[in-house]
């Protein structure tokens, strides 16, 4: 670690990630820590969307909705094996949104961002379409319109890894326990889950500790939180197949909200997602009765075969810590934007703390956040990510589907929904991953689920992994799939003598 950083920051979300990235790439010395595993609470928990936000368009935030459009496509070039194009079907509910309110919403969804990549929006004759067979008798009527489907844990993943082939340390596990300023930077204790403390001094410091932004404030004292957020609940439902195709349902509900049905893993239907304002540690956030009973009964009122609490397969939920404008006492409305408070101490060394924020927009983000420091690190390069690719992502989406024919082709001799989840996981790293194995004996001991010594070596290796969740959650989702935990307890057994002990 070197002696004085230019950067720290602080919290190993898709923020956080980002930032680091970004001010890796620019020449700047970074240091980041995660007090648990990368992307383990908000930014793997999400509706996994990279989209413009249509119901934002209700509340005028026509900035945030255009920003979010231009990013989807800046993202699916950055990362087409992480993101996905994804079509979703608007059903016309009479007595709810008039039709003419809808397709002008979708007419300003379709252009504000100057959309190039995706296709536009059709209006659908629900009654002869196979989109309308899931359906019940009454949508007739409906809208097809773009947006993408996102691996969001697995994008924090890779964030971090280019920060730190750009230069950047990387350190989970980590809690950053208390800060002050002096002789013109900041000295701060850094308390690693097994060790002992140490400090780290920074000229910047970044407070992207997402629902805990206001909470680091108790570390850094005098100094006290200057916006408000709210910590709002968003629980999903994954339940049995609703529907065979490839399409994404958005519902609308009668309460001004709305929700999406999803493909998910394996055929099965993600449901979500709520708004329930939180109290309590967002740490220990999980589905109540209520949001489960409105996720089934919204469900039900569009798709014909009925959807009960049996048909649930698995359940998640997340707190989204969303910047307060005190303008709005409604959560579903409150701004899913991000705004900034930066404490300089009459020109003394910084610390920007982040407020709000969504998964699609945290590389613009983080090229804000760098502007906003900019005149704190002037030696800082300049932007950079727009066009620039993630880890895995270095093939153009438009010849993504001949990458995965290569693929297909050359490691042949796996099955292919294994093979396509690795592809989809990697991308471009996948040869790396796998290097010249011919048959499966090559990728070492099969550990279950499909997971291959040969792919648990590039985590512990490359991805920053240092428990078995890690692994079956957020880097891959093995986890639904181990339904009788062996995986799990193999793992975890691995973990834990080359962790000395530590839980996995």
């Amino acid at each position: 670690m070197t002696d004085l950083y230019d950067l720290v920051v602080v919290g190993g979300g898709i923020n956080g990630a980002g930032i680091a990235r970004d001010a890796a790439g620019r020449g700047l010395s970074v240091y980041l820590c995660e007090r648990d595993d990368l992307a383990s609470h908000t930014s793997s928990w999400s509706s996994k969307l990279i989209h413009g936000g249509l119901r934002y368009l209700e509340h005028k935030e026509f900035r945030l909705v255009r920003e979010s459009l231009i990013e989807r496509e800046v993202l699916l070039q950055a990362a087409p094996h992480l993101i996905r194009p994804l079509r979703f079907v608007l059903p016309y509910h009479k007595g709810l949104r008039p039709a003419w309110m809808l397709r002008t919403g979708l007419f300003l969804y379709d252009h504000l961002g100057g959309r190039k990549l995706l296709p536009p929006t059709k209006t659908l004759n629900l009654s002869n379409s196979p989109y309308g067979a899931p359906l019940k008798d009454s949508f007739t009527k409906g809208f097809e319109y773009s947006d993408c489907f996102a691996d969001d844990a697995r994008l924090v993943a890779v964030n971090a890894m280019d920060a730190r082939a750009k230069g950047a340390d990387i350190h989970t596990r980590t809690r950053m326990t208390a800060g002050r300023r002096a002789e013109g930077v900041w000295q701060l204790t850094m308390q690693p889950e097994s060790g002992a403390p140490y400090e780290v001094r920074a000229r910047a410091v970044v407070n992207a500790a997402g629902p805990w932004v206001t909470d680091l404030f108790d570390g850094l004292a005098p100094l006290k939180p200057r916006k408000k957020i709210r910590l709002v609940k968003g629980s999903h439902i994954v339940v049995t197949p609703r529907f065979a195709d490839d399409r994404a349902y958005i519902l609308q509900s009668a309460d001004n909200r709305i929700i999406f049905a999803i493909p998910y893993l394996n055929g099965a239907t993600l449901i979500g997602t709520t708004d329930v304002a939180y109290q309590g540690d967002p740490a220990e956030v999980a589905i109540s009765d209520d949001e489960t009973d409105y996720l089934l009964a919204l469900a039900n009122e569009y798709f014909a075969a009925p959807c009960t609490r049996d048909d649930i397969l698995s359940t998640y939920s997340g707190v989204r810590p969303l910047y307060d404008d005190l303008s709005r006492e409604d959560v579903s409305t409150v701004t899913r934007d991000y705004a900034f408070d930066i404490d300089d101490a009459d020109g003394g060394a910084p610390l920007l703390s982040v407020y709000g924020g969504k998964l699609t927009t945290y590389r613009k983000l983080a090229e804000h956040a760098l502007a906003e420091l900019s005149s704190f690190l002037p030696h800082a390069g300049a932007p950079w990510t727009s066009s620039a690719s993630l880890p895995g992502g270095e093939v153009r989406f438009e010849d993504f589907p001949a990458f995965r024919d290569e693929m297909s082709a050359r490691y042949a001799f796996m099955k292919a929904p294994n093979l396509d989840r690795l592809i989809s996981a990697y991308g471009t790293m996948l040869p790396d991953i796998l290097r010249d194995a011919s048959s499966l004996e090559g990728l070492g001991e099969h550990l279950g689920c499909g997971l291959y010594e040969a792919e648990l070596d590039h985590l512990r290796r490359s991805e920053f992994v240092t428990r078995a969740d890690d692994v079956l959650f957020r880097r891959t989702k093995l986890g639904l799939q181990d339904t009788d935990g062996k995986l799990r307890a193999k793992l975890s057994q691995r973990f834990a003598s080359q962790n000395e002990g530590v839980d996995a």
